[in-house]
C-alpha cells in the first residue's frame, strides 16, 4: 500500500498554483514515472491533497497513471463533518485497488463527496442485477459531470433564510446567508458539539486568550463559536499567530449575545469596543483540542521542547484521523 500527502502549495487556491511547474511538485512527479516500471505494484493507493488538487494537471496525470497500471480508482472531496466532526476541513482524496472489478460505488469521472454506505452498496447489485443481461455494471452513463454527491439531499438544507433580506449585512460584517448557513449548521444534530473535543478551562488557558489588540484590530474578521455550536472553520498553520481565515475562536463566556457586543461597536471609541468585546472572553482553541478534531487519540502528544506555535504549524498540515480511516477501511472493504 502507498499513501502519499504531496506538497499541497502548488494546489493551493490562495498560492500560485504553480501545478506541475512548481518545483515541489517533482517528487510526486517522479513517484508517477516509476509507478508503472515497478516489478511489483503496490495493492492499493491513497492519496490526499488540498482542494484545488482535481482541477490540477499533477492530478491528470496521476489519474493517466493509474489507468496505465491497471487499478481501478475513486476521488472523493471530503470533510470531518461526513463523519459528524464539527471541523470544516475539505481536502481532496483518492483511493485506488489494483483489482478488475472497480468499487462498488463506483462513479467514473465523478468526484463524491460524502462516504458511500450499505444503501450504496445493496442499490449497486441490485442495478448489477437488472443489467446483468446486457453486461452493464453499477450503470453511471446518467450521471452528471463533476463533483456529485450520493446523497441527493446533501446542501439542500443549507438554503438561505427566506426571512432575512438577501445580501443584507448584519452585525460582524456577515450577510443573511452566511448566519443561515451557520445557523443550519449549528442544528445539524447528526454532528457533535463541539464541548466534546474541548479539554477544561483551568489556568493555563489564559495564554491562549486573544490579547487586546487583536480583539480589537480583528474583531470583524474572526469566526467566533461557541462549546454548543456544531462546526468550526479550517485549523490552518497560522493558527494562533495570524488572526484571519486561520481558525475559529472559542467565546468561552457562553451566556454573552454576540449581537448585544457587536451592535454598534463600529461607532464607540477603542476603549469601550475593548471592554465589550472583553466580555466574551474569546480564546484560541488550544492544540490538543485540535488534535482531538482531527482524531488523533487521548495518548497523543507533542514532545515537551516543542513550542506551542510549532504544535499549531504541525496541527495546522495534519490530516484527519478519522477521514483517512474510514477511506483505508472502504478501499480494503
Amino acid at each position: 500500500m502507498i499513501l502519499m500527502s504531496p506538497p499541497c502549495q502548488p494546489f493551493t487556491r490562495i498560492g500560485l498554483q504553480g501545478d506541475v511547474s512548481d518545483p515541489r511538485t517533482k517528487s510526486f512527479l517522479y513517484i508517477l514515472d516509476i509507478l508503472p516500471r515497478l516489478q511489483k505494484l503496490p495493492k492499493y493507493i491513497l492519496l490526499e491533497n488540498v482542494k484545488g488538487f482535481e482541477s490540477s494537471s499533477a492530478r491528470n496525470e496521476l489519474l493517466r497513471t493509474l489507468e496505465t497500471c491497471g487499478f481501478k480508482y475513486q476521488e472523493f472531496l471530503l470533510s470531518p463533518t461526513c463523519l459528524g466532526i464539527p471541523n470544516s476541513r475539505l481536502r481532496y482524496f483518492l483511493i485506488a485497488k489494483l483489482q478488475q472489478e472497480p468499487f462498488f460505488f463506483h462513479a467514473p469521472g465523478q468526484i463524491l463527496t460524502r462516504f458511500p454506505d450499505l444503501e450504496d452498496k445493496i442499490q449497486c447489485l441490485e442495478e448489477l442485477c437488472k443489467d446483468k443481461a446486457v453486461d452493464k455494471v453499477c450503470e453511471s452513463s446518467s450521471l452528471p459531470s463533476g463533483e456529485k454527491s450520493l446523497d441527493p439531499n446533501v446542501g439542500s438544507h443549507c438554503s438561505s433564510n427566506k426571512s432575512l433580506p438577501k445580501g443584507a449585512f448584519l452585525f460582524k460584517l456577515e450577510t443573511a446567508e452566511e448566519i443561515a448557513r451557520k445557523h443550519n449548521q449549528d442544528n445539524d444534530s447528526s454532528i457533535q458539539m463541539l464541548k466534546d473535543f474541548l479539554e477544561e478551562e483551568n489556568e493555563d488557558m489564559s495564554r491562549y486568550f486573544l490579547a487586546p489588540k487583536f480583539l480589537v484590530r480583528y474583531a470583524f474578521l474572526l469566526d467566533i463559536v461557541k462549546p454548543t455550536c456544531r462546526r468550526s472553520t479550517c485549523f490552518t498553520k497560522g493558527y494562533g499567530h495570524y488572526v484571519e481565515g486561520t481558525g475559529s475562536v472559542l467565546q468561552t463566556a457562553v451566556d454573552v449575545q454576540l449581537e448585544s457586543v457587536f451592535k454598534h461597536i463600529e461607532n464607540l471609541p477603542e476603549e469601550e469596543k475593548l471592554r465589550k468585546l472583553s466580555t466574551l472572553k474569546l480564546r484560541y482553541f488550544t492544540p490538543r483540542e485540535i488534535a482531538n478534531l482531527h482524531g488523533f487519540p487521548p495518548e497523543f502528544g507533542f514532545p515537551d521542547k516543542v513550542t506551542v506555535k510549532q504544535c499549531y504549524r504541525l496541527l495546522g498540515n495534519s490530516l484527519n484521523v478519522h477521514v483517512v480511516a474510514k477511506l483505508i477501511s472502504v478501499m480494503l472493504g
